[in-house]
């Protein structure tokens, strides 16, 4: 009898069934079904294509992003994709043997969850410069909430004796619980607070 196969993320978990709660990331969160979280840049050079790039892979190339503290495009990581690759699918493994649910979800509530609503501005006006709050776009909230979770794995992996996939897995798991131990949970929190203020 014939079955029909799915992709599955490294040939195991699905991306069907998983819901986005948050109304204005729902055509910003891609969850195509893919084997392996590459695209070979095809996205490149077309206006706003990243939004159908899948998360997976979007959380893959902020982590190439990892160079030395204050120096972000050298060292490491530094366009090794595949190395980046291995350590989102060992990160996303880890968070699968502590939760036994489906890693995917997690990482996407993390990205909910992380995700800001403000920012501030800078506006002259009469030779004077004031910060002003505004509203994000749905795009940019995505990135800045994969950017605050890579920055958070960043930061901490430089200060603590353990593997980069350990800090990814419970980078994804407190800030799926919204839980304020997550550095991209804190980051969130600060740069809402000083938009608040900016009124």
């Amino acid at each position: 009898m014939f079955t029909e196969n799915k992709l599955l993320l490294n040939h195991k978990w699905d991306f069907e069934g998983i819901t986005i709660s948050d109304k204005g990331l729902q055509n910003v969160i891609s969850l195509t079904p893919i084997l392996v979280p590459t695209s070979m840049g095809r996205h490149e050079h077309k206006k706003f294509a990243k939004a159908r790039v899948n998360i997976v892979e979007r959380l893959v190339n902020k982590l190439m992003h990892f160079g030395h503290k204050y120096a972000k495009n050298s060292g490491r990581m530094g366009g090794k994709k595949s190395k980046a690759i291995n350590i989102v699918l060992t990160a996303l493994e880890i968070v699968h043997l502590k939760t036994g649910g489906n890693p995917i979800e997690y990482l996407v509530k993390a990205v909910e969850n992380t995700a800001p609503n403000e920012d501030t501005t800078r506006i002259g006006y009469g030779g004077v410069v004031y910060h002003v709050s505004v509203d994000i776009s749905p795009l940019r909230r995505v990135d800045l909430a994969l950017r605050f979770l890579a920055l958070g794995v960043r930061e901490t992996s430089f200060s603590m004796q353990k593997g980069v996939e350990e800090i990814l897995a419970d980078e994804i798991l407190a800030c799926a619980n919204n839980d304020t131990s997550g550095f991209a949970i804190r980051k969130k929190n600060e740069q809402e607070r000083v938009a608040m203020l900016s009124r």
